[in-house]
């Protein structure tokens, strides 16, 4: 129904073959996108390069959002060699571990503004680097979760940093609305990634969405993918500063 041919997209996030950043990235390119890929140190970074041959990437740059030369470098490569830029996704999120669990309200002020520049404000980084590339529209996509809106146990600092997340996500679709750049918030049902299980008693919150979804189905990276996709579409260009729940009605039960 759509296609994504000569379109160029950043993906950002990619861990490994579990990572929803991986989801995206493949969907988008089986779709027709040339894909661009990021990795955060020398030990992703043969992972990454693995993932990235099979869909064909070109542009595979190291990225650590708490180094601004490397963001600048990855967005100035992206310029010199596409010369613009058509979706953009970020699928990044990180707390320290005493933070992440821990109570909210113990949470460490230092723990806490890191967890909310690398998960949050890296996102709006991005975009206003991304924005001058996207003169003919484009689409930016970020990852949240449930628990930005609803408190989910061990959830914890997260909760709080998600909500922010979404809150970003509303106020950048609103400025660049104009520009017809789309601005979206992915929220997948709890699944299986490296990051999610550093969440406490991760296994039992995978057990208890796949009894109470409706379709007792957990959401795979497959699924967010394909969202994904759509919302870099063309047809999708209408839609725009949404929480994009793909999680099997997980988030319509009590």
């Amino acid at each position: 129904m759509f296609r994504l041919d000569g379109t160029k997209a950043l993906i950002i996030g990619v861990a490994n073959d579990q990572s929803i950043a991986w989801g995206c990235a493949r969907a988008l390119h089986a779709q027709g996108a040339e894909v661009a890929l990021t990795y955060l140190n020398d030990k992703a970074e043969p992972h990454v390069r693995g993932l990235a041959d099979q869909v064909g990437a070109k542009i595979v740059m190291p990225l650590d959002v708490r180094k601004p030369d490397q963001t600048q470098a990855l967005l100035d490569e992206i310029g010199a060699r596409w010369g613009r830029l058509d979706t953009l996704v970020h699928s990044i999120a990180f707390a320290p571990r005493d933070d992440l669990h821990g109570r909210v309200v113990d949470s460490s002020a230092e723990g806490f503004a890191l967890a909310m520049d690398i998960s949050v404000h890296s996102f709006l980084r991005m975009i206003r680097l991304s924005e001058p590339l996207m003169d003919r529209g484009g689409t930016c996509m970020t990852v949240s979760f449930l628990g930005a809106s609803r408190v989910v146990e061990n959830y914890s600092i997260m909760g709080p940093v998600k909500a922010a997340l979404e809150a970003a996500v509303r106020y950048a679709a609103a400025e660049l609305g104009p520009k017809g750049i789309s601005v979206h918030a992915l929220s997948p049902g709890p699944l299986q990634t490296r990051a999610a299980s550093g969440l406490a008693e991760f296994d039992a919150l995978l057990s208890d969405a796949a009894a109470r979804a409706p379709t007792h189905h957990l959401a795979t990276i497959e699924d967010v993918g394909a969202y994904a996709a759509f919302l870099a579409s063309r047809e999708a260009f209408n839609v725009t500063g949404g929480v994009h729940p793909i999680d099997g009605g997980y988030s319509i039960v009590g």
